[in-house]
C-alpha cells in the first residue's frame, strides 16, 4: 500500500475568526469575510473546495483592504501529496 493510500482527506480549519458580525450592505461576515451559505457549508466541505474558498476570501480581503498576502506554502503542499 502506497503511504498515500492511507491518508485521508484532511478538513482544514476553519477560517473563523471569532468576530462574528454580518455586514448588512455586502451580506459578508465582518470578521472572516464568508457568506452565511458558505460559514453553513464549511464543514461539509472537501479539501479542495475549502481551498479555493480560501483563495476566495484572500480575494475578498486583499480587495477591502488593498493588501494582498502571499499564498500559503502549506496548502500548497497539502494538493501535491
Amino acid at each position: 500500500m502506497a503511504p498515500s493510500d492511507s491518508i485521508k482527506e484532511q478538513k482544514l480549519l476553519s477560517p473563523c475568526v471569532s468576530i462574528c458580525q454580518m455586514d448588512p450592505e455586502d451580506k459578508f461576515c465582518l470578521g472572516c469575510l464568508r457568506t452565511r451559505s458558505e460559514i453553513a457549508l464549511w464543514s461539509s466541505m472537501g479539501q479542495e473546495d475549502q481551498m479555493v474558498l480560501l483563495e476566495d476570501l484572500g480575494n475578498r480581503r486583499a480587495q477591502a483592504t488593498g493588501v494582498r498576502r502571499r499564498p500559503s506554502r502549506r496548502n500548497l503542499k497539502r494538493l501535491t501529496m
